[in-house]
């Protein structure tokens, strides 16, 4: 197993009093992190995947059914032994918070790692009672330095890279890590017909099903329908109204099914930046996909072979998310459509960035303008090809530096 970046940061947690929820779409490697950190601990442990219906009716039961089961088996000798509890797909407990609640409060000689597929499903399901209990992480599909691990390419992103050559086998990578997208499993499978097929059976059974069954979607066409067209409109602005007409499903219905996507991992609603608050909450946002391999397959129906402007501005959202945090990543657009594809706010530094397929389509004239109105001194733009000159309103970086946009 090829150990993600997050283990490192999740490990710190383990002598903590705190239970560790992991949640994130399926496939993206929750469960390969969860047995990595298994194989860490020291203490008795025991692994409970609750797809197993057997494990999912000794949870429902609760912690003292757990540690009877687990006496049984020999993993602890009495209910007072330290022990590490496993929970995988904790989503399908009935009440998991009284069951994380109960364990967290009473039985301080057991440590819960847990993990879920939805945060929709999760946040329905805990309750505010788990306040203060739990440490949250979210596990997306690789990053671009992890994509390099997992084609066992040795290249630190963290240092500058001068070499020629080098820079352009990083750009045929990030070619590669653009079309196909950061799902693990995809990663490590070479044949793009194979791709394909892996990726269309994360849409078939996450998206089209899991997700459709566990918000009891009534109109199955029309949503799958809204997929459809949000893929094509991944990196634009998101109307809802507009998606109301072209899938037949009522504005309400639209905004519920937006809420589940979101919940779910497939799409991130994006906020304009602005300095009023007040008006920031009534601009229209924009729409990303999380993955571009999710979405070439929805959209195109197969991995490209070119990469459109929109599918590599929804992978440079998808890496700042990864490093920055959705809450810190937002656009600018005025009424008279200046706009600027990202606005990053990272410990209180303000960063532009472009996106752009071609560094010949830049223009200066929308930064220029920003970084007079809000006193920004470094403004970048980021492409795939390699004619990138600095111009006096914006440095030009390669897409794997915005790794470190903090430090340039």
């Amino acid at each position: 197993m090829i150990k993600r970046n997050i283990v490192k940061t999740i490990s710190k947690y383990i002598k903590t009093n705190d239970i560790i929820v992991l949640h994130g779409a399926r496939q993206v490697g929750k469960t390969t992190i969860m047995k990595m950190l298994y194989d860490d601990i020291k203490i008795a442990k025991y692994y409970f995947d609750l797809e197993d219906g057997r494990f999912l009716s000794i949870c429902n039961n609760g912690i003292e059914d757990i540690l009877s089961f687990l006496r049984q088996k020999g993993i602890i000798k009495n209910k007072e032994d330290k022990c590490c509890i496993f929970i995988d797909e904790v989503q399908y407990l009935s009440n998991p918070s009284s069951l994380l609640k109960l364990t967290y409060d009473h039985y301080k000689n057991i440590k819960l790692i847990v993990s879920g597929s939805s945060s929709f499903n999760i946040k329905k399901k805990f309750k505010d009672s788990l306040v203060g209990r739990t440490v949250d992480f979210e596990i997306f599909p690789l990053n671009f330095e992890e994509f390099l691990v997992f084609k066992d390419e040795k290249i630190d992103l963290t240092e500058k890279i001068t070499n020629k050559l080098l820079i352009k086998r990083l750009e045929n990578l990030y070619r590669e890590f653009v079309i196909c997208g950061g799902y693990p499993k995809i990663v490590l499978t070479n044949e793009t017909e194979m791709k394909e097929t892996y990726i269309q059976q994360i849409i078939d059974t996450y998206i089209s099903k899991d997700i459709r069954d566990l918000a009891n979607v009534k109109y199955i066409d029309r949503f799958n329908r809204l997929i459809q067209v949000l893929a094509s409109q991944s990196g634009n602005l998101l109307n809802t109204t507009e998606l109301s007409n072209t899938t037949k499903l009522a504005r309400q219905t639209v905004e519920e099914y937006l809420f589940i996507l979101e919940s779910t991992y497939i799409i991130k609603i994006v906020s304009p930046y602005y300095n009023n608050i007040r008006s920031e909450l009534f601009k229209m946002p924009k729409i990303f996909f999380y993955d571009t391999g999710i979405l070439n397959m929805l959209w195109m129906k197969m991995l490209p072979k070119e990469i459109l402007g929109n599918i590599f501005e929804t992978a440079v959202f998808s890496e700042l998310l990864k490093k920055y945090k959705k809450e810190n990543i937002h656009f600018w657009r005025t009424q008279n459509k200046q706009e600027i594809d990202f606005i990053i706010k990272y410990k209180q530094k303000i960063i532009p960035l472009e996106a752009k397929t071609d560094s010949s389509s830049f223009s200066n004239s929308s930064i220029k303008f920003f970084a007079e109105k809000y006193k920004i001194k470094d403004c970048y733009c980021t492409s795939l090809n390699g004619n990138k000159k600095d111009t006096k309103s914006a440095k030009f970086i390669n897409p794997w530096d915005i790794y470190s946009l903090n430090n340039l």
